[in-house]
């Protein structure tokens, strides 16, 4: 520790804001800039879903305010959310992007290595130091003077650098998780929409089944043609629809088990009252869809579907998630929208009539090998929670 110096954070990183961009300038050009907003920061990754847009002819008036590769960015309007800390690191993907006002870049130095920067950033202290001087009740905020006042103790630049390389081993195996998940996902999608939307399904000769012949017949209720055989049946007929019975405020950091929100990450809790392969829908808010398989609790507003026969879990799920957009552009509520327990027991899936469903095996493994890979990065990410505060005080050291 004779090397480690205490210093605050704006003496050693470069911390700006951006610009206040009017909005009634945005633009939608395929080839626009991105505007980085708070909204656009998640928990340690970036969401450009519902990101506005700059000219493109204009990036050069506006160089001070252009993000690089490996910046960190921090949302300084409700920084911090049930979730966790609104900071990302910009990534090669995310750029071009200009910074936007109430939005802090910040940058490493001579004396502060970018990537130890990042973990700073993340670490349980600054977490910490930003719930208690988050000020304003109806729209919690932090400001720049508060972000470079930030106390920090620092090891030698080599050190820095050592705990960094650690720490982003760790993550590197995490994004490598998450991108086969992803793949994994777009696969089974792909089977999905062959199977239970083209009805390319293998028949008894393991050849397309619409492709090859098969008898189509219509259906009223889903107004097009399904194969023979089929029905159109409800997803309150194959699903028990249950909801969460604890507020949020239930949950906590940290805890045995996942607690489920409308929001889009996972919290944690000490008692489970739901097992098994569930969709999980956010009944407000994200209307976010998700999966997961084992022991879990939810929050009020978040629907748990579990079917009542396991291999129905994929189709289960896009049905669901290609149902969403429908769902909310009818959703109820003048202040908060939301959708019912009726509103999803009407949607209908076509499929056989007493047989079962022998070729989504491979959906279901696609989903089994995406679980093991998740339940992977959550081991992944708590040895990184566990080192990252022993690396950055000294506890422990990486040897040469």
């Amino acid at each position: 520790m004779s090397d480690w110096h205490e210093t605050t954070l704006g003496k050693v990183a470069d911390v700006f804001t951006g610009h206040p961009f009017r909005s009634e300038f945005y633009s939608d050009g395929l080839q626009d800039i991105r505007l980085l907003r708070g909204d656009n920061i998640s928990q340690g990754a970036m969401d450009w879903s519902d990101a506005k847009k700059w000219p493109a002819e204009q990036l050069e008036e506006y160089e001070k305010y252009q993000l690089k590769e490996d910046d960190i960015v921090l949302a300084m309007d409700r920084p911090w959310i049930a979730a966790g800390l609104k900071y990302s690191q910009i990534i090669k993907s995310d750029l071009p992007a200009l910074l936007v006002q109430r939005t802090a870049r910040l940058r490493g130095s001579s004396n502060l290595d970018i990537g130890y920067l990042k973990y700073i950033i993340g670490s349980p202290w600054f977490t910490s130091y930003i719930k208690r001087i988050t000020t304003g009740s109806l729209v919690p905020h932090i400001s720049l003077k508060q972000i470079r006042e930030f106390p920090v103790k620092l090891p030698s630049l080599e050190e820095q650098k050592q705990a960094a390389t650690v720490l982003q081993a760790i993550d590197k195996k995490i994004e490598l998780n998450n991108r086969i998940n992803a793949e994994l996902e777009a696969m089974a999608k792909t089977l999905y929409n062959y199977w239970f939307v083209q009805f390319d399904f293998p028949d008894a000769n393991g050849k397309p089944y619409k492709t090859s012949g098969g008898k189509m017949v219509f259906n009223p209720t889903l107004k097009r043609e399904i194969p023979e055989g089929w029905e159109a049946i409800s997803i309150g007929n194959i699903v028990d629809i249950k909801t969460g019975k604890e507020d949020a405020n239930f949950a906590t950091e940290s805890g045995k088990y996942h607690f489920f929100t409308c929001g889009v990450s996972a919290l944690r809790c000490d008692d489970f009252v739901f097992e098994g392969k569930a969709v999980l829908l956010a009944g407000n808010g994200s209307f976010s869809v998700k999966r997961y398989e084992g022991k879990f609790n939810a929050y009020q507003r978040t629907y748990v579907l579990i079917p009542k026969q396991g291999e129905l879990y994929a189709p289960l799920y896009f049905a669901v998630h290609d149902k969403v957009k429908t769902l909310t552009s009818g959703s109820r509520g003048s202040i908060v929208k939301f959708i019912t327990k009726g509103d999803i027991e009407d949607i209908y899936l076509p499929l056989p009539i007493n047989k079962k469903l022998g070729f989504v095996e491979a959906l279901n493994s696609c989903f089994a090998q995406s679980s093991r890979l998740y339940e992977q990065n959550l081991m992944l990410i708590s040895l990184r929670d566990w080192l990252l505060p022993m690396l950055m005080n000294g506890q422990v050291t990486v040897g040469e």
